[in-house]
């Protein structure tokens, strides 16, 4: 059991044990091992094992890895990213999900008029990401963890506060097909 007060000693244990697998495991061990080597730079400059793993959720470093390469046109792909690491990116198709209040914003961003602020910015980030499509979606429905045991593990969702009524005529609506009976 490591110490927090080992940090970042730890990381670089990991790495220190880990490397001697790569080249066994991997074909591309040296890509690998300058990712290994960059993700130990990163976490040094952090206080704490927690610091470090909370920034790295909401802001991934690019990996060094070179294998993946450019994709070909007639290549389908998909970038998935948090709205944090979006900021600076643009795509020609962006898809947010659940624009729903509860998640945009946040109930953990709701409690000021500043974190609502924050919030509000933070849609605008994730809308202007997008060239050509912009898709919002406004599920009527979704699925939550940590409901009573007994109760529908689905709650009912309403559009975000930060899209009013006056603007959804600059929107086009469309609903999902509904499912055929069985």
């Amino acid at each position: 059991n490591l110490r927090y007060s080992e940090w970042p000693v730890d990381i670089e244990r990991a790495r220190l044990w880990y490397e001697p697998h790569l080249d066994r495991i991997h074909e591309d061990s040296e890509v690998r091992r300058a990712d290994l080597i960059q993700l130990e730079q990163i976490a040094a400059g952090y206080p704490s094992r927690e610091r470090f793993l909370t920034e790295l959720t909401l802001d991934p470093p690019d990996a060094t890895s070179d294998q993946a390469g450019v994709p070909l046109l007639d290549e389908d792909y998909l970038i998935l990213s948090t709205i944090h690491s979006a900021k600076g990116q643009e795509w020609k198709s962006v898809y947010v999900l659940n624009v729903v209040d509860g998640c945009m914003p946040s109930d953990l961003g709701a409690g000021t008029s500043a974190e609502l602020e924050e919030e509000r910015r933070l849609l605008y980030v994730a809308m202007t990401r997008a060239k050509d499509d912009l898709h919002l979606l406004v599920p009527q429905r979704f699925f939550v963890h940590g409901q009573a045991a007994r109760g529908d593990r689905h709650m009912y969702a309403s559009r975000t506060r930060f899209i009013p009524e006056r603007l959804l005529p600059m929107f086009e609506r469309t609903t999902w097909p509904r499912a055929a009976a069985a």
